[in-house]
């Protein structure tokens, strides 16, 4: 395991994110900056691998998606996932609806929704990883996939217009950030109302040893960011979520350390009130 070279990272309050209140519990600009370009560095360099990488990827997909998923999928889109659950496949993605993918990387679950919404419904992506965007974008091409765009942006501050989106997905990224809290307020901002959320995140079930929440590679592999599960399951009751649930929780497997045994897959729906 890596020193985190980036600086320490600390828990941080949505409402008092880098500015302001007690300086010992916050986390700096500079640290915030050091987080994102660390993930920034990590997934670009996936993006550029992902054909070389489709063959292996290919295996982790088979676990999370279906055969038919599969089949409409470019090698390069499937080389550049790095997801830990299907939250299009239990999504519920209806015709016309307008679906939204926060840290959409090379556009997987991005066109698996625009299957799901057909011609009449629109996907958008969102990343902050400039080369994986070009991947997604090429994907697109390829597929000649014509309801989906992507945008650069940061799923702490969504370019999105407040009650627009239907639907929004996520797989494997809200752990990567330092500022969950504002993530869910951004969620909840841009949802219609009565709209969803279906994410697939990595959690833990205890608080997780301060070398790994320190740790650089531990960050970019959605783990040194991984939250408690029941802080975040208040952190999105907090944001003003509603009729939460639980649609699959599962634990990790793999490595040798104890505190691995405490991390989780976890699956989850909630839903914006409809007044």
């Amino acid at each position: 395991m890596t020193n985190n070279p980036f600086g320490t990272l600390t828990p941080i309050d949505a409402d008092a994110a880098c500015c302001g209140g007690d300086e010992s519990a916050e986390i700096t600009h500079a640290q915030l900056d050091s987080i994102t370009a660390a993930v920034q560095h990590e997934y670009g360099s996936l993006a550029e691998r992902a054909g070389e990488r489709a063959s292996q990827a290919n295996k982790a997909t088979d676990r999370l998606y279906t055969e038919e998923q599969r089949s409409v999928l470019t090698d390069e889109a499937a080389g550049a996932s790095a997801g830990c659950g299907n939250p299009v496949g239990i999504a519920d993605a209806k015709s016309g609806e307008t679906v939204l993918d926060l840290g959409s990387g090379g556009g997987i679950d991005c066109f698996l929704a625009a299957k799901e919404v057909g011609p009449t419904g629109s996907v958008i992506g969102i990343d902050m990883t400039p080369r994986m965007l070009e991947l997604a974008r090429t994907n697109a091409e390829k597929l000649e996939t014509t309801n989906v765009v992507f945008k650069l942006g940061h799923i702490e501050q969504i370019p999105q217009e407040d009650n627009s989106v239907d639907l929004v997905i996520s797989n494997c990224v809200i752990a990567l950030s330092e500022q969950k809290e504002r993530v869910f307020l951004e969620i909840i901002r841009i949802l219609k109302p009565g709209g969803r959320f279906v994410i697939s995140d990595i959690v833990t079930d205890k608080p997780l040893p301060d070398d790994v929440r320190k740790s650089a590679a531990e960050w970019v592999s959605c783990v040194g960011g991984a939250a408690v599960m029941s802080d975040y399951l208040a952190m999105v009751k907090e944001a003003g979520f509603a009729k939460t649930e639980i649609l699959e929780e599962r634990k990790s497997t793999g490595g040798n350390e104890e505190w691995r045994s405490s991390m989780i897959n976890l699956t989850l729906r909630a839903f914006k009130p409809a007044v």
